[in-house]
């Protein structure tokens, strides 16, 4: 059953969850040696057997509303989803990152074994996450091709706002996994021109997907009633 909070967001989505049939639960998982994994697992009552990682930004958490109402989205198509917390957030509740990429990356690791290990999962996995998140995911793959079978990089920060110099790029000659980017056309960490140009670098199946009118967070007044089902049906689209 969703809590309060998470009905209240997915009603301002413009979902009901009272004709979901799904079931979110609690997961929180500390492989032996490994990186733990802590977050919400939503099981679809029909499952598609496809599934999605999905995580936060630098500044937010896996209650985050855009990904509390994306995960909703999914699981209602089929998916089976886990929304979960980067190790950083894991030890700090508040603040951002602090020189913890590198593990940050294998959290993410860890929560794709977790859902390949799902009685529910058997097809596609999707890496997903939202800016920080995102960037942390392509970066992992980018190393570890494999792991999952396509990115979903929401508002992917391209370079810090005021510094278009300073690309977040240097990875993506090496990303062979197929990505598709969502991106407002007010993002302030890349503009729709400067995500085109860098989306060339990469020789995997790339596309972008530009919402008007959204800042870095995704979210508008105009948006927040269709943006998952314009997210979840691109990534259906993609995965065909």
């Amino acid at each position: 059953m969703r809590n309060a909070a998470e009905r209240s967001l997915c009603s301002a989505y413009g979902y009901n969850p009272t004709v979901m049939n799904t079931h979110v639960r609690l997961v929180e998982d500390t492989p032996a040696g490994a990186v733990p994994v802590r977050g919400y697992l939503h099981i679809p009552g029909n499952p598609s057997g496809d599934a999605l990682v999905l995580t936060h930004g630098a500044g937010s958490n896996c209650n985050a509303p855009l990904l509390v109402a994306l995960a909703g989205a999914f699981c209602e198509a089929g998916l089976t989803v886990l929304r979960c917390d980067l190790p950083f957030r894991q030890l700090r509740p508040h603040g951002p990152p602090r020189g913890d990429a590198e593990r940050d990356q294998q959290g993410l690791r860890c929560a794709i074994q977790l859902m390949r290990a799902q009685p529910t999962v058997r097809g596609h996995l999707v890496l997903g996450g939202h800016s920080y998140g995102g960037r942390q995911g392509s970066m992992l793959l980018a190393s570890e091709p494999g792991l999952a079978d396509a990115l979903l990089l929401l508002s992917y920060p391209l370079h810090p706002p005021k510094s278009a110099k300073q690309l977040r790029t240097r990875h993506f000659p090496q990303l062979h996994t197929p990505a598709l980017f969502v991106h407002g056309t007010r993002d302030n960490f890349g503009s729709i021109e400067e995500m085109k140009a860098a989306l060339k670098l990469i020789p995997a199946r790339t596309k972008l997907l530009p919402v008007e009118s959204a800042g870095h967070e995704l979210r508008t007044a105009r948006h927040c009633g269709d943006l998952t089902n314009l997210i979840a049906s691109a990534v259906a689209s993609f995965l065909e």
